[in-house]
């Protein structure tokens, strides 16, 4: 194997793997603020390409991306106000608690509900969104490998969130509470945060965040109604292959995974590269259980106790 091919094959995992990261990111927000797996979070992503895909015809592109993001959070924050939260109010007052099983459950159902409704506004057809940069044809060659310049957008996108949300969690008081939230909803209202506020803040961060990934990439991926489920299904294998609820986790299982798949298709064939993702997860999962970066679940259960 040539360098230039090694190159290659690195520059196509950290591609990968920065949108595997990003999505994650959209699962640990939610997690975080509610304890549910959102599998709606694909659905968000499908969204924003799409979205960006209809509005790049009427305005431009930069206008149409933030069009994008603005509305696919508003339909975020609609889904937690209207769906979850009122369904799971009902629920807990049969169950007498918080049910976290049944409201990841019920994301399921809110997918094919989205997944459907794209379907019946753009069709079965493969959409696509202009090239920030270039088009199609465009290269930038780096030691004898090219890649299209779209790359370095998914790139930096990926590395500002990253980026975004380390701040906002650390410096701001709207991060601050929803990290106080996922410490302790209980904790949390005693000082005075709104818990429930902060649950509908964390549906529309992690819808927004899905729909810039979605504009992003959009151009070299294209998109598709129902691209949604895969995406889902890899950005949950990466929140827990690097440990659920970290972020810094979820970008550095996201970048690893990306490339281990890149290199696994010079042992396998290209179909079999979803499987060996899988398989690593089944892996970690036996042998660390917490994930690769996550804290030992026996340290977690002492730190609790305190």
């Amino acid at each position: 194997m040539t360098s230039d091919i090694v190159i290659q094959y690195i520059i196509s995992g950290l591609i990968y793997g920065s949108i595997y990261a990003v999505i994650a990111l959209g699962f640990n927000i939610v997690y975080n603020a509610t304890g549910i797996i959102n599998f709606a979070q694909g659905e968000f992503v499908m969204l924003g390409g799409m979205i960006t895909h209809s509005f790049s015809k009427i305005m431009s592109l930069p206008l149409a991306l933030l069009a994008a993001v603005l509305i696919t959070a508003v339909i975020g924050g609609f889904i937690e106000l209207v769906l979850i939260r009122n369904i799971g109010r009902l629920a807990k007052k049969k169950l007498k608690k918080t049910p976290e099983m049944q409201m990841t459950i019920m994301t399921i159902g809110i997918s094919i509900l989205l997944r459907e409704t794209a379907l019946t506004i753009w069709g079965e057809q493969v959409q696509t969104v202009p090239f920030f940069t270039g088009n199609e044809t465009s290269s930038i060659t780096v030691a004898g490998a090219s890649f299209s310049p779209q790359l370095l957008w998914i790139i930096t996108t990926a590395f500002l969130i990253f980026l975004f949300l380390s701040f906002f969690y650390k410096f701001t008081l709207k991060g601050q509470a929803m990290r106080a939230c996922a410490c302790s909803k209980t904790g949390a209202l005693i000082c005075g945060i709104p818990a429930s506020t902060m649950v509908t803040f964390s549906f529309i961060l992690a819808a927004g965040i899905g729909a810039l990934a979605g504009s992003v990439t959009a151009p070299l991926t294209q998109t598709h109604y129902a691209i949604g489920t895969a995406l889902s299904i890899k950005g949950f294998t990466v929140a827990v292959f690097g440990g659920l609820g970290s972020s810094g986790a979820a970008a550095a299982a996201g970048f690893l995974l990306g490339i281990i798949e890149s290199f696994s298709i010079v042992v396998f064939p290209e179909a079999f590269k979803d499987i060996v993702s899988i398989l690593l997860l089944l892996i970690v999962l036996f042998l660390r259980p917490s994930g690769l970066f996550g804290t030992p679940l026996k340290k977690r259960k002492k730190d609790s106790n305190k």
